[in-house]
């Protein structure tokens, strides 16, 4: 019979000791060590001068200090004395010596500013370019596709973009500790010689208590922007949708500013709610044990300090009456206070420090989500010369994404010949675009092998199996930048060959609809620069496939294309096609559409549906026989003939014909 409640069964088990000491361990100290290990590259000339800085900028405060109050201590004996006395000229040479420690102060904190941001900017430089090398570097994306790993990287990437908090100012900002502990202990050795060792080590408990009281919530506080990536990211989207220019027209158009602002609130204060609510647990009640021990501190030094200047201290035996002057009464004073100001947060130190550290944590991170992902083989082999000679088989090739229980394929057996065109049909979700994936390797099946000329091409140094793929993704990406770049990153390993650029435009016909812009193929891509245009849908697709004709005259030998002209025209779209097989002559070609009158034209057609070959053969072939294909392509047909789009509710028709 159990004994426990069902409550008690369902509580959440409170971390053990070793489990809580880790977790403090990671946060408070390891995530200091990331900073320390990145300092040098900062470089050491600008760390040993930033540091040396700082060292000075601290003991100019207690040089300030220790000449106002020495100052203030021969008042009365140069009012005595008169202007034209020793004792006025020392006052004035100890009222120069403050103002010149002030001053100088007041020239250095620039100086300090601008050595602490050349620092940041090169340690923020080098250590995006590890993490970009670290991430790119993976043979696949799957990592990089993971809810958690892209929260983490949301985090990082979002410090860097406002520069703000970033890994370079966690460097520069524990540098600028220096300064302020060197002021520190150096008015808590002041305090010794003033109020003896009791006192100054009750002060310096009561500092340190404060001060890791600032500290420690800061880092509790910073936990929680850890734990909900998700919510920042979707806050930030709702931001740039209802600010950006991308969902402008939409949102005009149906009247969605509302809708969207509604939830841009409700996300924010399911961002900012916990937040909030952290803040209050960390600082809240600590802070009122904190400040007791503090005011109690406070006043057991000060009542010494006032009980010593009266001649009546705590120890009258000690004490005579007056025994602290006036220049004692003063440094005691200003140490104090100023000892007690450093108990509180630095603004120039810890936020950057604390959200600095997360940032490369998160950082590093994501480099050892990749890499412990990054377990694929390299490969050492060459691609053999003129490859594939023969065919590319896909050979039992099974495959599931990872975390997710649904099969894309279970058992593919494909072959693509050599110098030939073969279209891949099928609905929506039958592993087209999947099978893209891993011809280029950005995953690796679960089983099974993809092989070139009988060579597996897991087998094949990475970088040059890829560069023998030209291959236009259904989401390709449309750079901000001219046509002619554009294009020419089809190749970019290569330096640009403006022929082969121009070649590969006029194909599509993108040189003609450029032609009569101020800059040609030099136009920018984006509205929103100076002499920049926006394209269509349409024109859009045809520089991704001038990229991909780009790549083929590079070299590349294997032409991957997935919905190359879904944004076409149907008319567009048959001219196009016409002068496919001029344009991809040799090539070995996996061509991808949903528009049965562009794959006809193919030299072998596959239909897969639930991850496996059902049909193959040429249009003809599979016309002739009560086929699937001939099925979806009838369906397609008399849409077309009804005056129809083939793309309105094509999901669902095809589904339909499919059964």
């Amino acid at each position: 019979m159990p004994t426990t409640s069902p409550e008690t069964e369902s509580a959440p088990a409170r971390p053990s000791v070793r489990a809580r000491f880790d977790a403090y361990y990671d946060a408070a100290i390891e995530a200091r060590l990331r900073i320390w290990r990145i300092m040098p590259l900062g470089g050491w000339g600008r760390i040993v001068a930033l540091g040396g800085l700082g060292l000075i900028i601290g003991l100019l405060p207690v040089v300030f200090m220790l000449a106002t109050s020495e100052m203030i201590g021969r008042v009365p004996s140069a009012v005595e004395a008169g202007i034209a006395s020793a004792e006025w000229d020392s006052l004035v040479r100890l009222f120069l010596i403050a103002a010149g420690a002030f001053m100088v102060q007041q020239i250095l904190a620039p100086v300090q500013q601008m050595l602490g941001l050349a620092v940041q900017r090169a340690v923020d430089g080098k250590v995006r370019d590890q993490a970009v090398a670290a991430v790119t570097s993976s043979v696949g994306i799957a990592a990089l596709e993971d809810g958690e790993t892209l929260s983490k990287f949301s985090e990082a990437r979002v410090r860097f973009e406002n520069n703000w908090h970033t890994p370079g100012n966690a460097v520069s900002g524990m540098l600028y500790l220096i300064a302020r502990y060197t002021t520190l202990f150096a008015l808590l050795f002041i305090m010794w010689g003033l109020f003896g060792p009791a006192i100054t080590l009750g002060m310096t408990v009561a500092i340190f208590i404060l001060r890791t009281g600032n500290r420690g919530g800061l880092r509790m506080y910073s936990a929680i922007w850890r734990t909900n990536g998700g919510v920042r990211r979707r806050l930030v989207y709702l931001r740039d949708a209802t600010m950006g220019s991308v969902a402008s027209k939409e949102i005009r158009i149906f009247g969605s500013m509302s809708w969207l602002s509604a939830n841009h609130k409700k996300t924010f204060y399911e961002f900012a709610d916990p937040v909030d609510r952290e803040r209050r647990r960390i600082y809240f009640k600590p802070y009122l044990v904190y400040t007791a021990i503090a005011i109690v501190a406070v006043v057991w030094a000060l009542t010494s300090l006032v009980s010593r200047a009266a001649g009546t201290g705590l120890d009258a035996g000690e004490l005579e009456l007056g025994t602290m002057s006036l220049r004692d009464l003063t440094l005691g004073l200003q140490a104090l206070m100023g000892a007690l100001m450093l108990a509180r947060d630095y603004p120039e130190s810890d936020p950057p420090t604390q959200f600095g550290m997360n940032a490369l944590t998160a950082l590093r991170e994501v480099e050892e989500a990749v890499l412990a992902d990054d377990t694929a083989p390299r490969g050492h082999t060459p691609v053999p010369e003129g490859a594939p000679v023969t065919a590319i088989e896909f050979r039992d090739l099974h495959f599931s994404y990872p975390g997710a229980d649904e099969v894309v394929f279970s058992g593919l057996n494909l072959t693509l010949e050599a110098g030939k065109t073969t279209a891949l049909v099928g609905v929506n979700g039958a592993g087209k675009t999947t099978l893209m994936k891993l011809l280029a390797r950005l995953y690796e099946p679960t089983a099974g092998g993809i092989y070139v000329d009988g060579i597996n091409i897991a087998e094949l140094e990475l970088s040059e199996w890829r560069r023998t793929l030209s291959v236009v993704f259904q989401d390709f990406v449309r750079y901000e930048l001219s046509a002619a770049d554009n294009i020419s990153n089809g190749a970019a390993f290569d330096p640009p060959d403006r022929a082969a650029i121009e070649a590969a435009a006029a194909k599509t016909g993108m040189l003609e609809t450029l032609q009569d812009s101020e800059h040609g193929l030099d136009t920018m891509l984006a509205r929103a620069y100076d002499g920049g245009i926006d394209l269509s849908g349409g024109q859009w697709q045809r520089v991704a496939i001038a990229r991909s004709l780009y790549a083929l005259s590079k070299g590349a030998r294997v032409l991957v294309l997935d919905e190359p002209t879904a944004a076409l025209d149907v008319r567009a779209e048959a001219e196009f096609f016409n002068e496919f097989v001029t344009f991809t002559e040799g090539a070995t070609t996996l061509l991808i559409s949903h528009r049965f009158s562009s794959v006809r034209r193919a030299d072998r057609i596959v239909v897969i549906e639930h991850g496996k070959v059902i049909e193959e053969g040429s249009h003809e072939h599979l016309m002739s026989s009560d086929s699937h294909y001939k099925r979806l392509f009838e369906l397609q047909a008399r849409r077309f003939r009804e005056g129809l789009d083939a793309d309105d509710d094509a999901d669902a028709d095809l589904m339909e014909g499919s059964r």
